[in-house]
């Protein structure tokens, strides 16, 4: 690729009229393997590279891609942006960012994680999978997988902004399967670092066996109400479904019931949600958006009254406010929704055994599953399929699956008595530390 592709393209875009115009251009190197009952099932390694481009002809936006970066492609991409622009049915203005804030630093990218080679990524998870085998003998099998990502942005429009960075990150999973007679239980865990040397395959491997153990020969609980704890992990995948709520793009479609309620409060005095960009250590970290806006932590939620829909530079427009750095691409060639960096919500002071000891008798949900089908991000309302364990006395009793967690998330904040300290990203940028949600509807045996 040429040094001056990108600033021949928007001026050669200009020239043929596109009014504004912006280039996002994405590059990728990532490895992966994984490892199972001493073989290994899994290994690529890709390198990608791909432009997006988008320009506003006639006040409409328009959307082009390619990944062939050379002076033929220039003509594609204004034709495509052109021709796109003519069949965009949107009347609502987007945008491009004009510049006027400062980039905030984040350490994002290490060096050294470019140095590591294949075969020690692999000693990784034989490891890991060695440990699994020496921590109980009822190990069956399990998938140990490893992988390390380094990405590099840069964006560029007609107003002036052209800014890039990198970053790197390293990723292990355990997933262990153990046997008891004919009762099979699964455990898992992650580590995502920047740092290579800090992913700890040998208590990932433990640990993820361990959980496995004690889901063995678990029951469903009678039906009824419970105290309800929702362990860290479970409470993340809740997020993960109804954080759509709090987007400008969902609320200006009618689709969250946070509409007009600014300023209100719609959780309990605990609940502090808060999307932080500049955190060094979580994967959805980045010094401006996917439009060049740059990053700041915003709280969405803050001891339980609502702050801020989360807004691209087109739905900030429509609404009147500044954009909070939210714009989002899934990839080079997508267009611009909005999406969230790192959200959580905030930890509390107790420990997660003081948690349990505070609630007395109840139930950890540690699993929910049938998430696109039993949620409804819509009306908030779910209903899950679940594993766990009961609690007795403050203490963990017995396993528990087959069990079915019922309620709604606008009534789940309301309800949240308070948050453990173990705050935990476990899978990506979305994280939370467990919580005490109160009475709840467990459905089980009869």
């Amino acid at each position: 690729m040429k040094q001056d592709y990108i600033k021949e393209l928007l001026s050669q875009a200009k020239a043929a009229g596109v009014e504004a115009a912006e280039a996002y251009l994405s590059e990728s190197e990532s490895f992966s393997a994984m490892r199972n009952n001493g073989a290994l099932e899994d290994y690529q390694s890709n390198h990608t590279r791909g432009l997006g481009f988008r320009g506003l002809v006639n006040g409409r936006m328009g959307y082009a891609s390619t990944e062939a970066l050379d002076d033929e492609s220039i003509g594609q991409l204004i034709r495509g942006v052109i021709e796109s622009a003519t069949l965009c049915e949107s009347k609502d203005e987007q945008p491009l960012y004009q510049g006027g804030g400062q980039f905030p630093e984040v350490a994002l990218y290490n060096p050294e994680l470019d140095k590591v080679s294949p075969e020690a990524k692999l000693a990784k998870i034989e490891a890991m999978e060695n440990q699994c085998k020496a921590t109980d003998a009822r190990y069956l099998n399990g998938y140990n997988m490893i992988d390390t990502t380094k990405h590099t942005v840069r964006i560029a429009n007609s107003y002036g902004m052209d800014q890039t960075y990198t970053e790197s990150f390293c990723q292990l999973y355990c997933g262990a399967n153990v046997k008891e007679n004919d009762c099979v239980s699964t455990g898992g865990f992650a580590q995502i670092s920047r740092d290579f040397d800090a992913l700890d395959p040998i208590a990932l491997g433990r640990d993820s066996v361990e959980q496995a153990v004690k889901g063995l020969n678990a029951e469903p609980v009678a039906s009824g109400k419970y105290r309800v704890i929702f362990w860290n992990e479970a409470l993340v995948s809740l997020l993960g479904v109804f954080n759509t709520i709090f987007s400008a793009e969902t609320e200006q479609m009618g689709l969250s019931l946070l509409s007009g309620k600014l300023g209100e409060t719609i959780a309990a005095p605990c609940v502090t949600l808060v999307d932080d960009p500049l955190r060094a250590d979580c994967v959805g970290s980045r010094p401006f958006d996917d439009e060049g806006v740059p990053s700041h932590q915003h709280m969405l939620v803050e001891n339980g009254v609502f702050r801020t829909f989360l807004h691209n530079l087109k739905t900030a427009k429509k609404a009147g406010v500044q954009s909070t750095g939210n714009g989002s691409k899934a990839d080079y060639s997508s267009p611009v929704r909005v999406a969230p960096s790192n959200l959580y919500f905030e930890p509390g002071v107790l420990s997660f055994d003081e948690l349990l000891r505070q609630a007395g008798d109840g139930i950890v949900i540690t699993e929910v599953s049938g998430l696109h089908a039993g949620a409804n991000p819509v009306s908030g309302d779910f209903s899950l399929l679940s594993k766990g364990y009961t609690i007795k006395d403050g203490q963990r009793d017995q396993p528990l699956e087959r069990i079915t967690v019922a309620g709604n998330f606008y009534e789940l904040l309301k309800n949240i008595r308070a948050f453990a300290s173990d705050l935990r990203f476990p899978y990506g940028p979305m994280g939370s530390a467990s919580a005490d949600a109160g009475e709840m509807t467990i459905s089980g045996k009869a």
